[in-house]
């Protein structure tokens, strides 16, 4: 599903409503610095977000999807040295937006290379499956580049929510 070009974003509609950015429910971000720590410190606010929503029942793969999308991020995405970059201005961030009936998680990074999904024949190896287990635990993934003064892309997962789940709100900190 993770696709280029008009598709990108078609699994964000496929089979619901239509999706008005102004009826997002909950709302929340977190700044990555760009190290390898960054991982847990995303499943560590995946976990407490979802808890104030009260989605729970979705942490798992949320959060393995998270992991996944944070690590190409950091792994793929990152310009050579960016270890070195100043704390003040981390290049990764991940956003989760709940709607009724469904959660997006997004994160945000400097490349504008197209995420690549390798061909997982060889289930045994140590790396390489990160978009195939993104697109096996969510309902839809896919990307798309920024434009205006913000640079790089965005890489987003779809999960469906069941009906009436997660009626809890307000803003949740990094």
């Amino acid at each position: 599903m993770g696709t280029n070009g008009s598709t990108m974003l078609e699994p964000l509609r496929q089979g619901l409503p239509p999706l008005d950015p102004a009826a997002v429910s909950n709302a929340a971000s977190c700044a990555l610095p760009a190290r390898y720590e960054a991982v847990r410190e995303a499943r560590k606010f995946t976990r407490r977000t979802l808890d104030q929503w009260d989605l729970e029942y979705r942490f798992d793969d949320v959060c393995l999807v998270v992991s996944e999308l944070v690590t190409n991020a950091l792994r793929h995405a990152l310009p050579a040295g960016a270890s070195r970059l100043p704390e003040q201005t981390p290049p990764v961030r991940l956003h989760l937006m709940r709607w009724t009936e469904r959660l997006v998680c997004a994160v945000r990074d400097p490349s504008h290379d197209s995420p690549v999904a390798r061909d997982t024949d060889d289930f045994s190896a140590e790396s390489g499956r990160g978009l195939f287990l993104v697109d096996s635990f969510s309902d839809g993934w896919g990307w798309h580049p920024l434009a205006g003064t913000l640079s790089g892309k965005v890489v987003w997962a779809l999960f469906r929510l069941q009906p009436g789940a997660g009626v809890a709100s307000g803003p949740v900190d990094c």
